[in-house]
């Protein structure tokens, strides 16, 4: 049966899927089977047993299998390289307070090692991971001090 994802509760790991004929099917974190944890608006494939998921996997050919945020990878990559030591990367990701933590303490280097290890973590990541990352930052809004991560 194929699906997307409407909810999923780390802390409680769990969540809800809307099927394709209409119905709306619980899962367990457990009961997940790919590497990126499950998110909102990912489609799914997966067994129903009881009114529950069960053996969900995410579904292949999907033009997006997340929802693409505003904010490009490689935007933030660019921004992290060549001027994330003075917060530019994070201005572009909405994180203006530390931005302007970076900007004030710049001259102490800090901020330019730790650019340096952001930056790293952006390249690692793979494009569906960055996208559902981007998702769930937007979606906590947490101000100016959030943390992207």
């Amino acid at each position: 049966m194929k699906g997307q994802i409407l909810d999923f509760s780390v802390q409680k790991s769990e969540g809800v899927i809307s099927a394709s004929d209409g119905v709306r099917y619980t899962f367990s974190g457990s009961e997940w089977r790919d590497d990126l944890q499950p998110s909102r608006g990912i489609w799914v494939d997966f067994d129903s047993q009881g009114g529950n998921a069960v053996k969900i996997y995410r579904a292949l050919g999907q033009a997006s299998s997340s929802p693409r945020g505003n904010k490009s990878k490689a935007a933030a990559t660019l921004w992290g390289v060549f001027l994330g030591g003075f917060g530019a990367h994070k201005f572009y990701m909405g994180s203006w307070g530390w931005g302007i933590v970076y900007l004030l303490t710049c001259w102490l280097y800090i901020p330019f090692i730790v650019a340096l290890v952001e930056w790293i973590r952006y390249v690692l990541m793979s494009d569906d991971e960055f996208y559902n990352k981007v998702a769930e930052f937007q979606s906590r809004s947490s101000g100016p001090f959030s943390f992207f991560w």
